[in-house]
């Protein structure tokens, strides 16, 4: 029987900084990122783009440790600063910074001049194939559109083989069909070379795609991490909530349990009662009750034998077409938001005054920590 070969180990970069900045805040972060992407979410300010510098070693932190695999890239204790130069981290930022003097190709092994000039067109001829540009070789970044420079600055961030990743919202300026198609390119390299990808995100949608684990930074620290259907489809957070676009945030009252159904009633401030999953939550706990905008389902009749346990009679008091969908602003006694397409709303008739029926699922309300 042949000899079993062992999996190539993989290096983990594992991060345990402070970075102060005044008295009152502080990035203090642990945590480990092994091979493949791990999303980085956050509010504005909370911290990310920080931890990202530290990682790259831009900005020293205060005190701590980071380490990719077997290498110390900076220990406090010790005296251990590696220089940026040496650490074989990949950086790309939320400009993309591409010379505008010179060619596609030139941007992309601006970084390997070091190389022998044969092994250097071989790696740059390689990576420009890898993320489907090597047409654009000869062109100046100012002859080619958005996507493709996105797709360029991706392409010289990885031409150097780094060791691990940190991308900086990188796709934050793209339309939704070129972000998708480079978020393909991305997992399809992801799954050659398998390295420690730290992802800043603001998009939902980008996480769920890439993410194989999601950190959230709230005020410098972690506030929680997990798989991205946890976190996101789940939030136990109100930060949370509201990072991955939960457009409806209640103040409720637990009303009643149902133990033996894993549910509860919930009275939200305004006398609308709704059925939540069942939390640690006892009855008279103040607690705040989540749920995204296109999560509710919209009635102009009384729906009748269905599924969904919350179903609430309101008035459609405003709507506003945003893009390709129209947000509706219903009175219930309480306002919720809620989203559908232009063409449900012209089949429904909806405009202001009309009486319609909201429809939501029990596992489609969040009870969220920390009232």
């Amino acid at each position: 029987m042949p000899e079993q070969q062992s999996p190539v180990a993989r290096p983990v970069l594992s991060v345990d900084v402070t970075k102060r900045f005044s008295a009152e805040f502080a990035v203090e972060a642990k945590f480990d990122v092994p091979a493949g992407f791990t999303m980085l979410l956050g509010p504005s300010g909370a911290g990310k783009t920080t931890l990202l510098n530290c990682i790259a070693g831009l900005w020293p932190p205060d005190h701590g440790q980071i380490q990719l695999g077997a290498r110390t890239l900076f220990d406090s204790t010790s005296g251990i600063a590696m220089a940026p130069r040496e650490r074989r981290i990949g950086y790309l930022f939320q400009h993309l910074a591409l010379f505008p003097h010179l060619s596609v190709a030139q941007n992309v092994g601006y970084g390997l001049a070091r190389l022998p000039a044969a092994e250097r067109e071989t790696r740059v001829s390689a990576v420009l194939e890898s993320f489907c540009i090597p047409h654009l070789r000869r062109r100046k970044p100012g002859q080619i559109s958005g996507g493709e420079r996105q797709r360029v600055a991706l392409a010289r961030t990885l031409v150097t083989e780094p060791a691990a990743l940190l991308l900086d919202e990188p796709l934050s300026a793209l339309d939704t069909a070129t972000r998708t198609m480079l978020l393909d390119d991305l997992r399809a390299w992801n799954a050659r070379y398998g390295i420690p990808i730290v992802y800043v995100t603001h998009a939902p949608e980008e996480a769920f795609a890439l993410g194989e684990r999601v950190l959230v930074l709230a005020s410098g620290r972690i506030l929680d991490r997990g798989l991205p259907q946890e976190i996101l489809t789940r939030p136990r957070h109100e930060m949370i909530a509201q990072v991955v676009g939960f457009e409806n945030v209640f103040d409720a009252t637990v009303k009643s349990l149902a133990e033996s159904q894993g549910t509860m009633r919930c009275q939200l401030d305004g006398a609308v009662e709704l059925e939540t999953p069942l939390t640690g939550a006892a009855p008279g706990a103040r607690v705040r009750v989540a749920i995204r905008a296109g999560d509710i389902i919209i009635a102009t009749e009384r729906p009748r034998s269905v599924s969904a346990r919350n179903i609430l009679a309101g008035t459609l008091t405003a709507l506003r077409q945003e893009g390709v969908q129209v947000a509706l602003q219903i009175d219930t006694g309480v306002t919720f938001e809620a989203h559908l397409t232009p063409g449900a709303r012209d089949e429904l008739g909806l405009e202001p005054g009309k009486a319609v029926w909201l429809v939501i699922k029990t596992y489609s309300c969040s009870v969220l920590d920390g009232w």
